[in-house]
């Protein structure tokens, strides 16, 4: 069984210390629970962005990577909650809607083969996508940490059923996640996308050669809707600039509503399941989001495959405020850009 869970009081006082002469965010953040349920809050708050947790790797395990992705969240919502409140950031600009129970299918999932794991994050999709679908019908951003890329699929899905037409997207990752349609899991959520035309043009920034078969780099080069822009042309060759490339990809994306994903294993030394030790900076990662924030179609943020403690013992307890940071870069963009 699966269930959103959506924070009450008791949650809020538990999840944040408070101190005198400071305002943390978490005191003034929205709480879905204050209406009763989901769709009243969405109904009823005047929040612009909508936080949700998907604390689940079972695509991730799909695709047959190492799982942890599910441990993200919590690490991120307890430094998010810290940040200072401000005039220019403020708590009633959010409402944090909760997050999905996915105990019951990560335990069912333990010890399960491919098969079943695809089978179950196929559940996911149908999970999240009506959700994703309610939260951009009321008008609001979506906030999306946690999980697999897998997700991606139901954030594009939901996100283009709710505006009535096939959404533009971009991505700072590693790797392509354009695989073939095997069976759901991380690796094919942007072809399934593409396939089922909820999703048109594909903007890939920062992908590394090594780690995109040639089959598939061959067909990013050759379809029209896809643009993908190789690390390795950035940074190693010189061919053109981080900043250049930048704009390359949101010029490709921005004429239409596009859906804003970063893929925590693009960061350097950042872990995750496939956590590399060359790759983009933490400052580029900030540059991209603030940057994709700003343009006035950006209608959604994704930050998927986060780690803080992995299945084979590696920890690091700066996930969770990495993905604060990344989340404030982007929602800084969206604040200013309508200031």
């Amino acid at each position: 069984m699966v269930q959103l869970r959506i924070y009450h009081e008791e949650e809020r006082q538990t999840l944040v210390a408070r101190r005198e002469g400071e305002t943390r965010l978490g005191e003034t953040i929205g709480l879905a629970a204050v209406a009763g349920n989901a769709d009243e809050a969405l109904a009823g708050s005047p929040a612009r962005f909508v936080i949700l947790g998907l604390p689940e790797d079972i695509g991730v395990r799909a695709n047959g990577g190492i799982g942890g992705a599910h441990t993200a969240w919590p690490g991120f919502l307890k430094s998010f909650l810290h940040i200072q409140q401000t005039a220019a950031f403020r708590g009633e600009d959010f409402l944090l809607l909760g997050e999905y129970n996915f105990n019951d299918w990560l335990l069912n999932c333990s010890d399960a083969g491919i098969e079943q794991l695809r089978s179950y994050t196929a559940h996911i999709d149908a999970e999240v996508h009506p959700l994703i679908h309610k939260i951009v019908t009321a008008g609001k951003i979506p906030l999306v940490i946690g999980g697999g890329h897998n997700n991606a699929y139901p954030l594009l899905k939901g996100t283009a059923l709710a505006l009535g037409k096939s959404l533009n997207v971009i991505n700072l990752d590693a790797h392509s996640d354009y695989r073939v349609m095997e069976g759901r899991h991380s690796g094919n959520g942007f072809r399934y996308a593409h396939q089922e035309h909820f999703l048109t043009r594909y903007a890939m920034l920062g992908l590394h050669e090594a780690y995109n078969s040639q089959p598939v780099a061959a067909e990013l080069k050759a379809n029209p809707d896809l643009l993908p822009l190789f690390w390795d042309d950035i940074f190693v060759r010189g061919k053109m600039r981080w900043k250049e490339s930048l704009q390359q990809a949101l010029d490709f994306v921005k004429g239409n509503a596009f859906g804003v994903e970063l893929d925590v294993d693009c960061i350097q030394q950042a872990l995750s399941s496939a956590a590399t030790p060359v790759g983009m900076t933490t400052h580029h990662a900030l540059q991209y989001l603030y940057h994709c924030g700003l343009a006035v179609n950006a209608v959604y943020l994704h930050l998927p495959e986060g780690v803080v403690e992995r299945a084979d013992g590696q920890q690091d307890v700066f996930t969770g405020k990495l993905l604060s940071y990344l989340v404030q870069a982007f929602v800084k963009g969206v604040l200013e850009r309508n200031a």
